[in-house]
């Protein structure tokens, strides 16, 4: 018989099932471990997901096996979770979770939640985004190093353009640097600007940073300015990720970043490292900024510099100024 248990959940208690299942098996970490990471970090976790509508990443089978991604929230979820209703380009809408205190998080971790996918818009603006989000995706022949470097490189990029970034491991291999701006944008011109940040950060790091879009371009580490359109997501800061050790995507200091090194950043060690030092990330709301100053870089690479668009990902429709959806290895010559 399956067994339920009553988790406190600040003013509410959630009702969980087989809290004792293993999670991470290799970490011997449990659904009751993985609730209690969340109950411990839920006002900086909830700080990084509060009105945004946030994608189920589910692992029922546990952090080893394959997720699935659920945006819909079924009709029979508890009547006090909080949802906003999206759309999308389709034309089909769905209504999707806003977690907004722990109760959620817990909600979310018994269904099989491990990491946290939020938007980068918050409700009411759904069509603006308030947060520019810079991904750092390395080649395979990237090291960690090169990461590091890159993500440096970026911060500099984002002062010099009136921004301030606040970065955090990815959990994986990478490096996400999340920049608060205010919501006077679509993503159409959130990706223009991400782009322009960073083939300004290839042209500063030419020889660890790329802004090329197919990989048999690529070199070093990708400064992936797609993950900026809309319904894109990435995991959350804080979020637990499913990796064999329980890496979080971890908010850094910037005089951290020359150093870290994501295995000493698990589920059991980042609850003290925050009690220790507090929250890089906290005051991530105080400081929106504008992107006028990296749209303005952008429309010197376009008028200037004669870049046009990058391409988009396959399941978009075709961009106006967008070239050619081929890998160069396959195009053919224009007649």
């Amino acid at each position: 018989m399956t067994e339920y248990v009553l988790i406190d959940a600040g003013e509410r208690e959630v009702r969980i099932s087989s809290p004792d299942k293993l999670i991470f098996a290799q970490a011997q970490i449990t659904k009751r471990d993985l609730i209690g990471y969340y109950l411990t970090l839920a006002e900086p976790v909830i700080n990084h997901l509060r009105d945004r509508p946030t994608v189920l990443k589910r692992f029922p089978n546990g952090a080893g096996a394959e997720p699935f991604f659920q945006k819909r929230i079924p009709d029979s979820a508890p009547d006090w979770l909080q949802t906003t209703v999206v759309t999308f380009p389709s034309g089909r809408a769905a209504r999707e979770l806003t977690p907004n205190d722990a109760a959620h998080l817990v909600w979310g971790v018994n269904l099989g939640v491990i990491d946290w996918n939020p938007w980068p818009a918050r409700v009411p603006e759904l069509d603006r985004p308030d947060e520019l989000r810079v991904d750092l995706d390395p080649t395979p022949d990237a090291s960690w190093d090169d990461v590091r470097r890159v993500a440096l490189v970026c911060g500099e990029v984002l002062r010099d353009h009136g921004l301030i970034g606040y970065p955090k491991t990815s959990g994986s291999r990478g490096i996400h640097i999340n920049v608060r701006i205010a919501p006077a944008h679509d993503f159409v011109a959130a990706r223009r600007a991400a782009l322009a940040l960073a083939r300004e950060v290839e042209r500063r790091a030419p020889e660890i940073a790329t802004s090329k879009w197919w990989k048999e371009e690529r070199h070093g580490v990708f400064v992936d300015y797609n993950q900026n359109i809309r319904d894109r997501t990435v995991a959350s800061a804080y979020s637990v990720r499913p990796t064999p050790d329980a890496r979080i995507s971890t908010p850094l200091r910037w005089d951290e970043v020359a150093d870290v090194e994501p295995g000493e950043l698990r589920l059991d060690t980042v609850p003290a490292l925050v009690a220790g030092r507090g929250d890089p990330s906290a005051d991530i709301d105080d400081h929106p900024g504008s992107l006028d100053g990296l749209l303005e870089l952008s429309r010197i690479d376009e008028e200037e510099r004669g870049l046009g668009d990058a391409p988009w990902p396959p399941h978009f429709r075709k961009q106006r100024g967008e070239p050619k959806r081929v890998q160069p290895s396959r195009a053919r010559p224009d007649p």
